[in-house]
C-alpha cells in the first residue's frame, strides 16, 4: 500500500510542473500581446482606406491618368502617417499597462517559488532511477536526501529548474 509520503512525492512533480509551464505560458502570451496589440476600429478603418486608394492608384497606370494616380498614392501615404501616429499613441498607452501585468505576473512567479521551495525544502519532489542520471545523481538530490532503494531524489530546486528549461522548450514548440 502506497503511504501518504510517497503518494505526495508522485504528486508533487506534475504539479510543480504544470505551475512552471502556466507561468511561462502567461508571461509569452503577455509578451505577445504587447507585440501585437489590440486592433481598433479606427485602425480597421485606416487600413482599409489604404488599400483601396492603393488599388486604385495601381489601376490608373496609364500616362493619362498618372496624375490621379499620384493624387490616390499621395493620399494612401497621408493615410499611412495617419495610422503609424495612431498606433504609436495608442502603443504608449498599451505598453504601460503591458508592463504592469508582466511585472505583477514576474512577482507572482517569485513568490510562488519561495512559497514550493520553502515547502518542498527538505523533502524530495520526485524519484529517478539512478541508472538514469548517473553523473548527475547528486546535483539532481540536492537538498533531498540523495539515493534511497537504488532511486535518486530530486530536490525542489533542480526541479525548478529543469521546469523551468523544458517550459521554455514547450512553449517554442507552440510558437508562443
Amino acid at each position: 500500500m502506497e503511504t501518504l509520503s510517497e503518494h505526495r512525492i508522485s504528486a508533487a512533480a506534475p504539479a510543480v510542473f504544470i505551475i512552471v509551464v502556466a507561468f511561462q505560458f502567461l508571461s509569452k502570451w503577455l509578451e505577445q500581446s504587447k507585440k501585437r496589440g489590440p486592433v481598433t476600429a479606427e485602425e480597421t478603418r485606416l487600413r482599409r482606406e489604404i488599400k483601396q486608394l492603393s488599388k486604385e492608384a495601381s489601376s490608373l497606370s496609364q500616362p493619362a491618368t498618372f496624375a490621379q494616380a499620384a493624387k490616390l498614392r499621395r493620399m494612401a501615404t497621408a493615410k499611412e502617417k495617419e495610422l503609424a501616429k495612431h498606433q504609436e499613441l495608442q502603443g504608449k498607452e498599451l505598453k504601460g499597462s503591458y508592463n504592469l501585468y508582466l511585472n505583477v505576473l514576474f512577482i507572482s512567479k517569485v513568490l510562488t517559488y519561495l512559497v514550493l521551495v520553502c515547502w518542498f525544502w527538505r523533502v524530495p519532489v520526485a524519484s529517478i532511477s539512478q541508472q538514469l542520471v548517473q553523473p548527475f545523481g547528486k546535483v539532481i538530490s540536492w537538498r533531498a536526501g540523495g539515493v534511497l532503494n537504488g532511486n535518486v531524489m530530486v530536490g525542489i530546486i533542480p526541479w525548478l529548474i529543469l521546469s523551468t528549461r523544458v517550459s521554455k522548450f514547450v512553449c517554442r514548440l507552440f510558437k508562443l
